[in-house]
């Protein structure tokens, strides 16, 4: 048995009848150049024979008695496979779009939490022969990044892999605790260990100092990074209280074009991701009541697994940072610059009050308490009747940088969709996945019915961005025309012509010669003459 940590289980006592807690994947397969034939019977054998990697998968959760303490995880005595994994039919043509009604569908039921906290849907009857894994699991057992870790053990490299190692233990499930035995866990864990409450709290206030002390200058106006309060969104069409109904959306954009719009602009990816989200976001509010004249808000989760902050023992292992999204701005380049320096501000602040205070606060959180005034707010609709805490959730997750298959098929896409919060009535999560940017929108129904507008609308932004980038990408210096090289007839036509050239030369000096050599006879001829006129010279005696 293993004691739920206080940040994972912060997600299970957030849960409201319309506010369920989980994390929703789906994945498109396209099986028509498997070597062997796809079949449910394969896709239930490669996930039957990776049980054992799959940790998450074979354990549920047992609450403890007056919530004196976290639920505690076991190994899940009465575990069936067939309970979770499920078929189903694409409903005619099964496009994206037919998949998607599907998807919300699913997405929109709370899991069974008599059971360990999964399911799967393969979906079939696409269009193109194509199929797809819809997976639904807790948030509570699984974050982004360890969604992305189950897909190692839960998709293959190549086509037709062999078979996995089996387990080097044989699986054993644990017997469910009686109500007194988890009283006396809880009691015996508070008490007999009064140290972990005194250490808790320690941290916490001195991450509250912290807090307090990098937050005070910027509210006063100082040159630190500027604060995002809660509390200080302004209210759009998809703030409010929350409904049980989903919608959702698909859209892939080139991972490339978004990488050299980073470079280009010297940002960064995810600085790119949230200049596309206020593009789109903000032609979505142009058709639909108006644009705010201040920025949205977007929480934005952060991994702590990146700078070390995290622990084994927690699986969300993640904090929130608030983010000015500047849609009350019209360019592109604009938007993504004044992004880019509230991610900058953000951070800093971030790395001011201490990437662990949420999850030190989590620890502490009286759940009972805590879950009933999560139903209560929910019940009231108090959403409505006050500023928004936030007006979105935007994430980014890494995906798989190589081909992945599943039962043979390929992966051709993979879409996330992360869980709504009470008040914020749309997530936007994004995952690269080989070359594309794959990009999942999921929204309250009743505040946004037809999410596919912003799904679209990033992509077009990515693109505008795109062709920005290239207008402002230096050129490269322009080579000065080198000289053609002669052609071997051009070459002989010289070649003939200095020939030429020397004869003609030859034959002019050749031609002088004899004029000088006439003109040397005929001087001579004329001075014989002379002397024959003249006579014999006499001498004198």
């Amino acid at each position: 048995m293993k004691r739920l940590a206080g940040m994972d289980a912060s997600f299970y006592y957030l849960e409201t009848p319309t506010t369920p807690m989980q994390v929703v994947g789906c994945l498109v397969l396209d099986p028509t150049e498997a070597a062997s034939e796809y079949s449910f019977e394969r896709v239930r054998h490669t996930l039957s024979s990776r049980l054992h990697l799959l940790e998450p998968f074979r354990r549920r959760l047992v609450p403890v008695p007056f919530d004196l303490d976290h639920p505690m995880w076991i190994e899940d005595p009465d575990f069936s496979l067939d309970d979770h994994l499920h078929r189903v039919a694409a409903p005619a043509p099964g496009t994206l779009r037919e998949l998607a009604e599907l998807v919300a569908d699913v997405a929109g039921r709370p899991l069974d939490r008599t059971q360990p906290l999964w399911e799967m849907w393969v979906v079939e009857g696409m269009a193109g022969g194509r199929v797809a894994l819809v997976t639904k699991m807790h948030h509570a057992a699984m974050d982004g990044v360890t969604g992305a870790d189950l897909m190692v053990h839960l998709f293959d490299f190549e086509p037709d892999p062999s078979e996995p190692e089996p387990p080097t233990e044989p699986w054993r499930p644990d017997e469910v605790p009686s109500p007194a035995a988890l009283v006396t866990d809880a009691l015996q864990g508070r008490v007999g260990d009064p140290l972990r409450t005194l250490r808790v709290l320690s941290r916490t206030g001195r991450s509250m100092l912290q807090s307090a002390g990098a937050m005070l200058p910027a509210l006063r106006g100082g040159d630190g990074p500027q604060v995002v309060r809660p509390f200080s969104a302004p209210r759009t069409p998809f703030n409010g209280a929350l409904s049980s109904e989903r919608a959702i959306a698909f859209a892939t954009a080139p991972l490339d074009d978004l990488r050299f719009v980073k470079s280009v602009f010297v940002t960064t990816v995810n600085d790119v991701v949230l200049a596309a989200c206020a593009a789109s976001l903000r032609a979505w509010l142009e058709a639909n009541g108006g644009v705010p004249d201040e920025p949205l808000v977007a929480s934005v989760p952060v991994s702590l697994r990146a700078d070390g902050g995290g622990s084994s023992d927690v699986t969300n292992q993640v904090s929130a940072m608030l983010v000015n999204l500047p849609t009350h701005l019209v360019g592109p380049v604009e938007q993504l610059r004044a992004v880019h320096a509230a991610t900058t501000a953000a951070k800093e602040m971030q790395q001011a009050i201490g990437a662990e205070m949420l999850q030190d606060m989590a620890e502490l959180m009286p759940g009972a308490l805590f879950n009933r005034a999560t139903r209560l707010y929910s019940s009231l609709r108090l959403a409505d009747r006050h500023p928004p805490a936030h007006n979105l959730v935007i994430s980014n997750i890494p995906g798989p940088p190589i081909p992945l298959y599943s039962a043979g098929a390929r992966v051709v896409g993979v879409y996330p969709f992360g869980p709504l919060l009470e008040g914020a009535g749309l997530n936007i999560t994004v995952l690269s996945n080989m070359a594309n940017m794959d990009v999942g929108v999921i929204a309250d129904r009743q505040l946004v019915p037809d999410p596919w507008t912003i799904a679209d609308g990033f992509v077009d932004a990515v693109a505008t961005l795109r062709s920005a980038a290239d207008a402002a990408a230096p050129r490269p210096a322009k080579k000065p025309p080198s000289k053609k090289a002669p052609t071997r007839k051009a070459t002989a036509n010289k070649a003939r012509a200095r020939k030429a050239t020397a004869r003609k030369a030859t034959a002019r000096k050749v031609t002088a010669r004899k004029v000088t050599a006439r003109k040397v006879t005929a001087r001579k001829a004329t001075a014989k003459r002379a002397t024959a006129k003249k006579g014999p010279v006499k001498k004198g005696g």
